[in-house]
Formats: C-alpha cells, sequence, structure tokens
C-alpha cells in the first residue's frame, strides 16, 4: 500500500503469525463475506472499519452502507478504477479527500448520506467530472462555502436534503449548468433571495425540493435568478394563504409546470391566490393535506393550461358551481378524503351542488373514494363529458339503492370504470345502469346486496367486461341473470352466499365469452354438470372455500358430476379446501391447456393413476395439507414432466420403498421451486421415520428388489401370452388353420388356374343332399331357360352314364367355374356331401387360389354347426358368396340378382 499503509491481507498474516489468532479471524472473514454477483459487490452490514482488498477489480458497482468506515483512503480504492457506483451510507465518514475521484475515474453515482460531513472544499470533488448523482442527505453541512461544485459539469442530481444549511446558496458563481434535480428539503432555509440563487442561472431545474424549510419570506426575482425552473416542491413549509399568493407572485412569468403545495396549510383560497400563475404554464398543482375548507369562487381561473389537480386529504364543505371554474384542461382530479368529515346529520354533511363540475370538460379520471356524501344529486357530473374513471367507494351514506335515474347525470360521459365498493348499497333496481352504456369495469364489491338476480339489473351494459359482485350479503342466480352482458369476460361472486347455482340452464350459459370466474367461499354444494357449459374461453376459475366433495364421490348418486368437463382453455385451476377426499380419474380430461392446480387443504390420499395424464402443460401443482402418504410415477409421473413449482408441505409420507423411493430420487435430481423442502416435507410412518425429512430418505435397499421386479414382468408376460394363445386357438383355431392351408399351398408352388383364359362347361356345380333335389330343380332350370349363358352341372341330369359317382363328381367340379353348396339340415347329415364333396371343392379353391365357393342357406343354420358337419365357416368366404334364400316371394328377384352377381365375380383373390 501507498503512503505507508499497510494492507490488510499483509496485516492478517503478521497477526496470525503473532498468535492474534482471534484478530486474524474476524479480519480476513470480514472481506470474504462480500457478496460478489455480476461486478456487482454487496459489502453492506459487515461493520468493516476498512475497504477490503481482495474483491475482483473488474467490479462496477461497491455498496459499503452500514459500516463502521470513518474515511474513504484514495490508495484503497486504486484497485477498483472500473467503478462508477459507490454507496458508502450509514458509516461516520467525517472527511472526503480529493483524490478520491482520481482513482475512480469513471465513477458516476456517489452516495455519502447518513454520515459526518461538516465541510467541503473547493478540492473536494475537483476531479469528479464524470459524476451525475452526488447523495449528501442526513450530514453536519451547515453552509457552502466558495464553490465546491464547481467542476461537475455532469451533474444530473444534487441531494442536500436533512442538513442544517440556512441559505440556498451552493457557489459564488455560475456552475452545474445540466443540474436538473437540486434536493434541499428538511434544512434551515427561511429566506428565498436572489443572490442565493444565481448561480443556477444556467440550469433547468425540473426539480427544486425545498419542502419542510420554514420559509417565511421570497425576495422580488428570486425565481427568475434560475435559468429555467419546471418544478418546485414546497410541502409541509406552512406558507398559509397570504405567503402561497406571493408564491405565486413570483413565480409568474417563469417556466413552472408542477407546483407541490402538499401540507402547506393552505386552509382557503381565493380568486386572488393563484392569480399570479396566469402568466404560466403550470399542468400539475399538489394541494393535498392542507385543511383546505374553502375553495373560494373562480380561484383557479388562472390556471387553464393545469391538466393534474390533487385535492385529497382536506376538509372542503362546500362545492359551487364556479369552485372549478377555469380548469377547462384538467384531466385527473382526486379528491379522496377531501370533505368534512361530520356527524350523520344532513346538515352538517359536506355538499356539492348541481353542475359543480360542468367547467372540468377534459377530465378523464375523478377519484372522490372516503368521503361522506349524502347521495347523487340529478346534476351532480352533469358537464364531464370526457370521464372515463369514476371511483366513488366509501363515499356516501345513504346510497341503498341504485335506480334508473341514480347516474342520469352521467349519460353524456363515456365512462368504462365505475367503482362503488364500501357503499352499504342493498339493492340495484332494474335499468340502474342503463346510462352506461360505455362502461366496461363495474365494481359493487363490498357493499349489503341481497337480492335475485333477474337480469334487468345489467340492461344497458352493452360493452361491459368485469364484474365485480364479491362480498356482499347473498346472491340468488337464475337462468337470465346474465343473459343481457354476453360481453363478460370477468366475473367476480366470491362470498355472496350464492343461490340456485343447480338451475338448467346455467345462470353462466350466455357467458360465452367468459375469461375469468370466481365461485370462492359461497359454501356451494349443489351443482350440475351443466353449471360451466358453454365458457369454451374460460382460462380462470376459482372455487376454493366450498362444499363440493360429494359430487366427486363414487358413491354420489348417479355417480361423479365432471362440472369441468369442456374446460379446454383453462389455464387456472383453484379447488383448495372443499373437503375433496376422492377425485375421479377423467376429472380433468377435458383441461388440456392447465398450468396451475390448487387442490391444497383437502382429504385427498389416493389419486386414480392417470389423473394427470392430460396435463402436460402443468407448471404449478399444490397439494399442501392433504393426507398423501404415497408420491408414485404412474399418479405424479406426467404432472411433475415440466412443472416449475410444487407445493406438497404439511403431508403424512409415508418413507417406504414402495411409497416415496421415486419421489426421493426425483426430489434430488429436479430444478423444481419446492418451498421449505427440507422442513415442511416430513416423514410420518414408519414409526422409526417419523418427523425424519423426506429428501434424506436413504433410496439404495429399494435397488435391490430391481431383479425381482424384471423377473416378475417377464413371467407375467410369457404367462399372459401363453393365455392369449390358447384361446385364439380354441376360438380362431379354424381361421388359423384354414389360412396355415392356403399358406402351404402358395409355398409348395401351386399355381392359379384362372390365370390362363377360362375354358369351363359349366358356371357352377350344385351340392346338395338328396331330400333338396326338388328345390335344385326348380330355381335353376328356369334360370338357365332365361339366360341361355348360364349352364348348371346338375347330378341327375348332366352325370354320364357308365362313370362312377366319384369320378364323376371329381370330375364336373373341375369343369365347373364356381361351386355351389345348397346348405340344408340334410346336407349337414349327408355322408357323401360331407366326406368327398365338400373336400373336393375346397381342395380345388385352396390348390389354384381361387375364390369359388358358393354357399346358399335355405335354412339357419348356426356356425358352429356348419363347421362340425362341413370344416366350413361364413368367415371364410367373402359376403357376395354366401346368400339367404329369402322367405318372402317378393324378394326372390333380389335373390336371383345377388347370385348372378355372385356367379359373375372373378375367382381370383387377388
Amino acid at each position: 500500500m501507498k503512503g505507508g499503509i499497510m494492507s490488510q491481507s499483509l496485516l492478517c498474516h503478521i497477526c496470525c503469525f503473532l498468535g492474534l489468532l482471534p484478530f486474524w479471524i474476524q479480519c480476513t472473514s470480514s472481506a470474504s463475506r462480500c457478496a460478489v454477483q455480476h461486478e456487482v459487490a454487496d459489502c453492506s452490514h459487515l461493520k468493516l472499519t476498512q475497504i477490503p482488498d481482495d474483491l475482483p477489480a473488474n467490479i462496477t458497482v461497491l455498496n459499503l452502507t452500514h459500516n463502521q468506515l470513518r474515511k474513504l483512503p484514495p490508495a484503497n480504492f486504486t484497485r477498483y478504477s472500473q467503478l462508477t457506483i459507490l454507496d458508502a451510507g450509514f458509516n461516520s465518514i467525517s472527511k472526503l479527500e480529493p483524490e478520491l475521484c482520481q482513482k475512480l475515474p469513471l465513477l458516476e453515482i456517489l452516495n455519502l448520506q447518513h454520515n459526518e460531513l461538516s465541510q467541503l472544499s473547493d478540492k473536494t470533488f475537483i476531479f469528479c467530472q464524470n459524476l451525475t448523482e452526488l447523495h449528501l442527505r442526513y450530514n453536519l453541512i451547515h453552509k457552502i462555502q466558495n464553490n465546491p461544485f464547481k467542476n461537475l459539469k455532469n451533474l444530473f442530481k444534487l441531494d442536500l436534503s436533512h442538513n442544517g444549511l440556512s441559505s440556498t446558496k451552493l457557489g459564488t458563481e455560475l456552475q452545474l449548468e445540466n443540474l436538473q434535480e437540486l434536493l434541499l428539503s428538511n434544512n434551515k432555509i427561511h429566506v428565498l433571495t436572489r443572490e442565493e440563487l444565481d448561480f443556477l442561472g444556467n440550469s433547468s431545474l425540473k426539480k427544486l425540493e425545498l419542502s419542510s424549510n420554514q420559509i417565511k419570506e421570497f425576495s422580488p426575482g428570486c425565481f427568475h435568478a434560475i435559468g429555467k425552473l419546471f418544478g418546485l416542491s414546497l410541502n409541509n413549509a406552512q406558507l398559509g394563504p397570504s405567503l402561497t399568493e406571493n408564491l405565486c407572485q413570483e413565480l409568474s412569468n417563469t417556466s413552472i409546470q408542477t407546483l407541490s403545495l402538499s401540507g402547506a396549510q393552505l386552509y382557503r383560497t381565493s380568486n386572488t391566490t393563484f392569480a399570479g400563475l396566469k402568466q404560466t404554464n403550470l399542468t400539475m398543482l399538489d394541494l393535498s393535506y392542507n385543511g383546505l375548507n374553502a375553495i373560494g369562487n373562480d380561484s383557479f381561473a388562472w390556471l387553464p393550461h393545469l391538466e393534474y389537480l390533487f385535492l385529497e386529504y382536506n376538509n372542503i364543505i362546500h362545492l359551487s358551481p364556479r369552485s372549478f371554474y377555469g380548469l377547462f384542461n384538467v384531466r385527473y382530479l382526486t379528491l379522496r378524503c377531501s370533505f368534512t368529515k361530520q356527524s350523520n346529520s344532513l346538515a352538517l354533511s359536506p355538499k356539492i351542488d348541481d353542475f359543480s363540475f360542468q367547467w372540468l370538460t377534459c377530465l378523464e379520471y375523478l377519484n372522490m373514494d372516503n368521503n361522506n356524501f349524502p347521495g347523487i344529486k340529478s346534476n351532480m357530473f352533469t358537464g364531464l363529458t370526457q370521464l372515463r374513471y369514476l371511483s366513488l367507494a366509501n363515499s356516501f351514506t345513504s346510497l341503498q339503492t341504485l335506480t334508473n335515474k341514480t347516474f342520469v347525470s352521467l349519460a353524456h360521459s363515456p365512462l368504462l370504470m365505475l367503482n362503488l365498493t364500501r357503499n352499504k348499497i342493498s339493492k340495484i333496481e332494474r335499468g340502474a345502469f342503463s346510462w352506461l352504456g360505455h362502461l366496461k369495469v363495474l365494481d359493487l364489491g363490498i357493499n349489503d346486496i341481497g337480492q335475485e338476480l333477474t337480469g334487468q339489473e345489467w340492461r344497458g351494459l352493452e360493452n361491459i367486461v368485469e364484474i365485480y359482485l364479491s362480498y356482499n350479503k347473498y346472491l340468488q342466480l337464475t337462468s337470465s341473470s346474465f343473459a343481457l352482458v354476453p360481453s363478460l369476460r370477468q366475473l367476480m361472486l366470491r362470498r355472496v352466499a350464492l343461490k340456485n347455482l343447480d338451475s338448467s340452464p346455467s345462470p353462466f350459459r350466455p357467458l360465452a365469452n367468459m375469461t375469468i370466474l370466481d365461485l370462492s367461499n359461497n359454501n356451494i354444494a349443489n351443482i350440475n354438470d351443466e353449471l360451466l357449459e358453454g365458457l369454451d374461453r374460460l382460462e380462470i376459475l376459482d372455487l376454493q372455500h366450498n362444499n363440493l366433495a360429494r359430487l366427486w364421490k363414487q358413491a354420489n348418486p348417479g355417480g361423479p358430476v365432471n362440472f369441468l368437463k369442456g374446460l379446454s382453455h383453462l389455464h387456472i385451476l383453484n379447488l383448495e379446501s372443499n373437503g375433496f377426499d376422492e377425485i375421479p380419474a377423467e376429472a380433468f380430461k377435458d383441461l388440456l391447456q392447465l398450468k396451475s392446480i390448487n387442490l391444497g387443504l383437502n382429504n385427498l390420499n389416493i389419486l386414480p393413476p392417470s389423473i394427470f395424464d392430460k396435463q402436460a402443460s402443468l407448471k404449478s401443482l399444490s397439494l399442501q395439507k392433504n393426507l398423501i402418504t404415497s408420491v408414485e410415477k404412474d399418479v405424479f409421473g406426467p404432472a411433475f414432466r415440466n412443472l416449475s413449482n410444487l407445493d406438497m408441505r404439511f403431508n403424512p409420507f409415508d418413507c417406504t420403498c414402495e411409497s416415496i423411493a421415486w419421489f426421493v430420487t426425483w426430489l434430488n435430481a429436479t430444478h423444481t421451486n419446492i418451498s421449505e423442502l427440507s422442513s415442511h416435507y416430513l416423514c410420518n410412518t414408519p414409526p422409526q421415520y417419523h418427523g425424519f425429512p423426506v429428501m434424506l430418505f436413504d433410496i439404495s435397499p429399494c435397488k435391490d428388489s430391481a431383479p425381482f421386479k424384471l423377473f416378475f414382468m417377464v413371467n407375467t408376460s410369457i404367462l399372459l401370452s401363453f393365455i392369449f394363445i390358447v384361446l385364439c386357438i380354441h376360438f380362431e383355431g379354424w381361421r388359423i388353420s384354414f389360412y396355415w392351408n392356403v399358406l402351404v399351398h402358395r409355398a409348395l408352388g401351386f399355381k392359379e388356374m384362372d390365370r390362363q383364359p377360362e375354358q369351363f362347361d359349366y358356371v357352377a356345380y350344385i351340392i346338395h343332399a338328396y331330400e333338396d333335389r326338388d328345390w335344385v330343380w326348380e330355381n335353376f332350370s328356369p334360370m338357365e331357360e332365361q339366360d341361355r349363358t348360364l349352364r348348371f352341372c346338375l347330378e341327375e341330369r348332366d352325370f354320364q352314364a357308365g362313370v362312377l359317382e366319384l369320378e364323376a363328381i371329381v370330375n364336373s367340379i373341375k369343369r365347373s367355374r364356381k361351386t355351389i353348396f345348397v346348405i340344408t339340415q340334410h346336407l349337414l347329415k349327408d355322408p357323401l356331401c360331407k366326406r368327398f364333396k365338400v373336400h373336393q371343392a375346397v381342395q380345388k379353391a385352396i390348390e389354384q387360389n381361387l375364390d369359388s365357393i358358393i354357399l346358399i342357406f335355405l335354412e339357419e343354420i348356426p356356425d358352429y354347426k356348419l363347421n362340425h358337419a362341413l370344416c366350413l365357416r361364413r368367415g371364410m368366404f367373402k359376403s357376395h358368396c354366401i346368400l339367404n334364400w329369402p322367405v318372402q316371394k317378393e324378394r326372390k328377384n333380389a335373390f336371383h340378382h345377388k347370385l348372378q352377381v355372385a356367379l359373375g365375380s372373378r375367382n381370383s383373390v387377388h
């Protein structure tokens, strides 16, 4: 260290060598405890007596507040030449050396508040050319001599408040040309003179703070000495009416735009109080906390450019039609707590005459909260043709009923927001808001409304978006309660003792644009699955603190009520404190965009495995204070996949491998935010783990069961496969056998004869029982006569004489394009058909890859009998090759047509 000052690290090593270990520990720990992050070093509240010398050299911000520093040796900052912000407030620094800024050439903000500086010399800030903010509040500076701030060419803000200055004189020559904020509040300044402010002749102050100074005099031209003065604050200066008028005269012809006179004891105004401001462009005037009780007519006539007027916390008794005359450009007016609080006597209540606001033609925002008006007169707000926001919370003593005349004075106002909370309103009559066609937000919360809502109460609210009815006495809904406000998007019905929610159709059915619905704290127990039907755009649903447990019980008459169905756009669902001990597996199936579920403070224990399967977008899950003992992957795995916040505190976890092994593994690997994990996630069972943190549960023994689980799964899979094969063989063996024969014959190389040009003597060979010969002759002979191209092979007619019967059968089947089976009970019993004819026909079809068999059922033959007798099943043939002989004569033509289609179909199965 330069100057013979021993470095901190060297001193610490010497102390250690000499055996002064306790001091060495204190010395080293003070610096190492500084928090360094992103080039910012926080060394506050460490009881430092010296500047740490082991911080990174590239830091740009150093916080040394709340320590025990007595000085800032420049040599100690040589390492930190990149500093732009140095905060050494709340120490005991009594002197500032000029070389500090020389060592910190980039310093822009220097904060030395709450120290013991008493003198500033011309050289103190000589090297601080880049300084933009200098904070010296709460020091012991009583006088500024010469020009200590002369070199601060770039200074933007200078704070000398809470010192002992008796004068505003901070220099003897022009300086601080870039200064915009000069804070001199809470000093001992009594007089403002031109000579004491002329050092600001080239400055353009946006804010001159002189609040809480006991100013008694404004010398002529005092404010004209400043180059340009845009903002002046004299709060708590106790000016009174006379000195305020004098102040306004001195501000005449200045650049003043904002003037704050809060708490200036201006208890009355007259038409001369602000006359001096006529030649200004004042846009903001703060007269709050003045005890103002009388506003004289035309008091503000001199302020045509005013846009913001603050009159809150006064004691106004009366507003007349000319109280606000001249305020043609005011856009913002607050009268909160502005009127006298007298007894309940109407004679002593504050009075607002009709047309009192008629001059405020540009007013957009009016706040009249916390007053004591008897009511709203018919022309109370007449003239407010630009009013968009009106707040009347806790403003009336007798506004119990809202009639269709209450807001008639707002008929020509484009009002968008109306606040009527805390006014003890008990009833809303039909058409009460019919004058407010532009209204978007209506707040009627925290009143005493107790009535049935028929829907006529909202007549005329064509553009309403939000209605707040929370915290009222009781509301009984009907199917038409909101039929006239389909534009509604937010409806708040918290704690209003809702009745008749199970009506059909639902009271909310017309609200197709609804995005937020609050039905919490209503003790709701009876609803149906149509309650939220049609609310396709609903994003936030709050049903906490109700009594919906019965609706999701399996034992509920009619089964669980799925009142969340169809809410495909729901993002936030709150079901806290409903007594749920069961959840249906399909409860959340439609909630595909759900991001947050709160099921805390219920009685849930076992959740269905598929409960969260559809919640791929879930970010927040709350299940605190339930009875959950097991957290298993098949239940919570889908929910935890993309989770950002989890709350499962105060559950009686069962710390066994089966219950929480997967959960513990997940906890130790996840980046999800889980508050109070170590203290409020505790084991309840088994007894040896009671009160043990879940995250510390040892899961290594759980892994030993893995091979047994694998063995169990393999054996189970083999057993189930075997059972499946046995069942297939039992019920579908015939089909497997049939297709196996087809594949074998194809593999052996049998060729399809149909691929050659078809050369057959007969269109079909008829296989039938002897008892059915008459039916065959009667039905097939006429078909041959009608169509000469058809020729059937009939055994009685076409078999050659002298040829053995079996040989004739084989030759006839080969010479026929199709084979027709006439299926009857007689055929099933015919031994020749069963043993020979069927075999030859099927063998031809398999060998030649043909689809050449047609079945005609003359009787209803079950498939199992057909298979048992002929080894045939309907499933072996195409549907158009299976025909049933009709009982009705009129359907025989249709049968013949189907037969001709079957006979004409291609034989190839391809």
